[in-house]
C-alpha cells in the first residue's frame, strides 16, 4: 500500500523531543503571580508564590501583607493577624493592611478593635474604597449594637474583591 506523502518526512533539527527550560530566562516575580493566584482564588498557590518572593527580596511589607492576605482566604486566622501586625510594625501607611487585619478581627469576634482598624485603613485610604467603607460601616453597627444589646450570633462572610481587598458581608 501507499500513502499519499512525501518519500521522507524532514527530520528535526532539534530533534523529536519537546525544548527543554531556558535556565537564562527571568522569572516571572513572585509577588506578581502570587497577587494573581489570589486573584483567581488559589490561595495556596499565592502563598507558595509570596514565600519564593520572600526567598528572593525579603520579608517587605508587602510581602507580609499579601501572606497575611493569603492566609485569611485560608482562613488560618491566627496567622493571618500575625503577618499582618508585623506588615504594619514595619510600614503603617497601608490601608490593605488595616483593612485586612481589621477583617480577620471581626471573624475573631473582636468589632470593637477591628472598628479601629477599619477607621486607620479608610483614613489612610481617603475613602477611595468601597470596600473598606462597606467594612468600617458593618463594624461600626456590630460595635455599637454590642455596647447595647444581647450579643446576637450574626453569621458574617468574607469576600475577596481583588487583589488582597476583602469585604465583611452578612449572610442571608
Amino acid at each position: 500500500m501507499a500513502a499519499c506523502v512525501p518519500d521522507r518526512i524532514p527530520a528535526l533539527k532539534d530533534g523529536p523531543f519537546a525544548p527543554g527550560v531556558d535556565l537564562r530566562g527571568q522569572a516571572e516575580d513572585g509577588l506578581a503571580v502570587g497577587n494573581r493566584l489570589m486573584d483567581a482564588g488559589q490561595h495556596e498557590l499565592a502563598l507558595e508564590a509570596f514565600t519564593r518572593a520572600a526567598l528572593k527580596d525579603g520579608l517587605t511589607p508587602e510581602i507580609l501583607t499579601a501572606m497575611g492576605s493569603a492566609n485569611l482566604g485560608l482562613g488560618r486566622l491566627g496567622q493571618a493577624e500575625d503577618l499582618l501586625r508585623r506588615a504594619l510594625k514595619e510600614d503603617e501607611n497601608r490601608p490593605e493592611a488595616w483593612n485586612n487585619l481589621g477583617v480577620v478581627l471581626m471573624e475573631r469576634g473582636n468589632p470593637t478593635e477591628a472598628r479601629q482598624m477599619f477607621q486607620r485603613a479608610y483614613a489612610l485610604d481617603n475613602g477611595e474604597s468601597d470596600s473598606i467603607r462597606d467594612n468600617l460601616r458593618l463594624a461600626l453597627e456590630k460595635s455599637e449594637t454590642s455596647d447595647k444589646t444581647v450579643p446576637q450570633k450574626a453569621e458574617y462572610k468574607v469576600v475577596q474583591r481583588g487583589n488582597a481587598d476583602f469585604l465583611i458581608r452578612k449572610n442571608p
